[in-house]
């Protein structure tokens, strides 16, 4: 019985008695929070639903709490309550019940953990979108892993996802990119606002041997080459590194798009008229400051050109003609402003501010010896998502930038994301797998196998501790996707790690020495297969590899 099954159940039991009382019913919440208690001796579930409706129902906690008790006790699959405390309600569930969730994994297989909850939602998740004016620096590297990995979560949870990487190919960062790589070809210093580092060098240089003479043109002329070819060929090294940290896109949108075909122009036209926008001191401004913003923001300068915002509004009417319902934007740290502005923008288009959801994610630091590398795009020493795989692997910064909330700054030690040990935590998690891998070769060549289990064998403190964890995994990919918190896997994954080590101490899953097999090997090897494709699942949704050997 899964905790989502066993809230059904205390449901369903505190309706009935309420109702049998000639109280309301209506009151029991649903689904009623079940929680793990942090002794196990307490039992294996516990709920304080008891306590939560009491008043509302004219009733005593404590009261409620025991005539919750007494109704469940004669349900199916449990096999123990007591009132706790001034209305606690702890659950142990039957050897059977809890024998259950191994099967349940087993016949789900790759399904285990997925659900329905966002079924019909069409989410537009755009992250990343790092100017393609050098290569991604650990920042977006953060958003190339977390988003993936929201994507996959909000997917598993029944969403239709669709990642977007927003390309920014207009405006005056293009421009300082341009000059960087026309000065760098002729040999001139960096522009004091240009960009600067290898990068800058090499691609100056295949665009002199890509056009003879581009030099000689004149400066309109030749600035326009290294724009567009540049700008071209920064872009396609971003998205070779991306695919190759395991993080596409399905839709690469071009903000300078949204200028060519007038979209811009007609959104700006529309929220006028509309009376959305008002006049000031010869500029059209929105009223962000009524959505969080610190102040109202300019849409159409002075002299009449369209501010960055004009776009961010175009390109939201345009995801909501796409017909998403939902548009997640992943931004950086300094760009809290955005979410007031963004939100405006809904609102000012008559739409529901709650379609824009915005993300903000900390900084991501690198510690090398105990001292922090100092990163700097603009002067080139910035550390790049190629550099950060360089280091410690594809898998190994993944995790590290998935496993904390985004809202959390991250400091990167090298020395303990490169161990081959415990204390590296994709480690750690990656040779439970590979160890129970190992555990089924070992078993096929003992003749011991997993078929019909008799599950109710496991009845060891450290089996029902692993089964438990189990369990929940339903209930962690669910809790991400609703937060739009995929650590929430990461940290999962090195709590049924932790419990399964501790099981394999605990319980002699293969038969050793003369001994043959036995009825208790076979459900043990079922619980150690039911561990491994939650693992593997669970790694899968964080994009990381579950790997057979170590």
């Amino acid at each position: 019985m899964t905790p989502a099954e066993l809230a059904a159940v205390v449901g369903d039991a505190a309706i009935d008695i309420l109702t049998d009382r000639g109280l309301d019913g209506a009151v029991v919440p649903r689904p009623v929070v079940i929680d793990r208690p942090r002794n196990p001796e307490h039992g294996d579930y516990a709920t304080n639903v008891a306590l939560q409706i009491a008043g509302r129902v004219g009733a005593k906690p404590r009261d409620l709490a025991q005539w919750l008790a007494a109704e469940l006790a004669g349900r199916d699959g449990i096999a123990a309550v007591e009132v706790a405390g001034p209305g606690f309600v702890n659950i142990r569930l039957a050897t059977d019940a809890l024998g259950a969730v191994v099967a349940q994994v087993l016949a789900a297989g790759e399904s285990y953990g997925t659900n329905d909850t966002l079924a019909g939602r069409a989410i537009n998740l755009e992250f990343v979108s790092a100017n393609p004016t050098g290569p991604i620096h650990l920042g977006g590297t953060r958003w190339a892993a977390v988003g993936d990995a929201l994507g996959r979560v909000l997917a598993a949870s029944g969403a239709a996802v669709t990642r977007e990487y927003y390309f920014n190919d207009h405006g005056a960062q293009i421009d300082r990119f341009a000059r960087s790589l026309d000065a760098s070809a002729a040999g001139k210093p960096t522009p004091e606002d240009g960009y600067a580092g290898d990068y800058i060098g090499r691609i100056a240089a295949d665009i002199v041997a890509a056009v003879p003479g581009v030099l000689d043109l004149p400066d309109t002329e030749r600035i326009e080459v290294f724009r567009s070819r540049g700008v071209a060929s920064m872009f396609d090294e971003i998205k070779r590194s991306l695919h190759d940290f395991g993080t596409d896109f399905d839709v690469y949108f071009h903000e300078n798009s949204l200028y060519e075909s007038g979209a811009v122009d007609e959104v700006v036209a529309q929220l006028k008229t509309s009376g959305a926008l008002y006049k000031e001191d010869g500029a059209w401004w929105i009223r962000s400051t009524e959505f969080g913003d610190d102040k109202d923001r300019v849409v159409i300068k002075s002299d009449g050109d369209a501010a960055y915002i004009a776009g961010d509004i175009a390109y939201f009417r345009d995801k909501r003609r796409r017909g998403f319902d939902i548009a997640i934007y992943m931004l950086g740290a300094d760009h809290h402003g955005y979410i007031g502005r963004l939100k405006a923008a809904a609102a000012a288009l008559g739409d529901d501010p709650a379609t824009v959801e915005v993300l903000i994610g900390q900084m991501v630091n690198l510690v090398r010896d105990g001292i922090a590398v100092k990163m700097s795009k603009r002067a080139g020493t910035v550390v790049t998502l190629d550099n950060l795989v360089s280091e410690i692997g594809v898998d190994a910064a993944r995790y590290v930038l998935i496993r904390s909330a985004v809202d959390t700054s991250i400091d990167i030690d090298l020395e303990l994301w490169t161990k081959r040990s415990n204390d590296n935590p994709v480690y750690y998690v990656q040779y439970a797998h590979a160890r129970l891998c190992s555990l089924d070769n070992s078993a096929a060549e003992l003749g011991v196998t997993a078929d019909d289990p008799d599950l109710s064998l496991l009845d060891l403190p450290a089996e029902n501790a692993l089964i438990r964890t189990l369990a929940q995994f339903p209930d962690i990919v669910r809790t991400a996707a609703e937060f739009r918190e995929p650590h929430r896997i990461a940290r999962y994954l090195e709590q049924l790690a932790g419990d399964y080590h501790r099981f394999y101490g605990a319980a002699r899953v293969l038969p050793q020495g003369d001994e043959q097999p036995q009825p208790v090997h076979s459900a043990r090897l079922a619980l150690g297969r039911a561990t491994r494709q939650v693992l593997r699942n669970g790694l899968d949704l964080l994009g990381i590899s579950a790997p057979e050997r170590m």
